[in-house]
């Protein structure tokens, strides 16, 4: 499928009024769904590789992995002095947001202190925003996320030193 098919599609669901469709052609999928404000489409594309190519990457990885292992060494004392302090990690998929909108002030900077419960951000998933409350009183060390980014399941946000 080539990139004026999949325009072409865009255009017609857009136009049909219908909420979802998905399309499955050979290696490639295709979700096309549409949101109720101005009908704008949002798309995801999904490859999936041939299984011979997906066989052959562990075997040319190994010999890298094995190269890559004397510089890990020297990383490993960064983590453990990250190992003092709780990681508060995002419990879903969404954007990250610092602030409760662009015109207000971040919730937390670092070196603020925070007490279990409090507010520390917003991670928005499908136009609703969640608010993520601090699981421990402490001290904001550091913010692994910059405002307005996609964050993953179970990605690191805050270190937060509870002592």
């Amino acid at each position: 499928m080539d990139l004026k098919e999949i325009q072409n599609l865009i255009k017609f669901v857009s136009n049909s009024g219908v909420a979802e469709v998905k399309l499955e052609t050979g290696d490639v999928k295709i979700t096309i769904r549409t949101t109720l404000e101005g009908n704008t489409p949002d798309i995801t594309y999904v490859q999936q590789a041939p299984m011979q190519h997906a066989l052959a990457a562990p075997v040319a990885a190994a010999p890298v992995a094995a190269a890559s292992a004397a510089p890990a060494a020297p990383a490993a004392p960064a983590a453990d002095d990250n190992s003092k302090y709780v990681t508060i990690k995002s419990p879903m998929i969404g954007t990250f947001y610092r602030k409760p909108s662009p015109d207000k002030a971040p919730f937390v900077e670092v070196g603020s202190t925070i007490g279990k419960g409090d507010v520390l951000c917003v991670v928005e998933a499908m136009k609703l925003f969640n608010e993520i409350e601090a699981e421990v009183s402490g001290k904001i060390v550091k913010i692994l996320v910059d405002d307005m980014s996609p964050v993953e399941f179970d990605q690191p946000l805050f270190l937060v030193d509870p002592s």
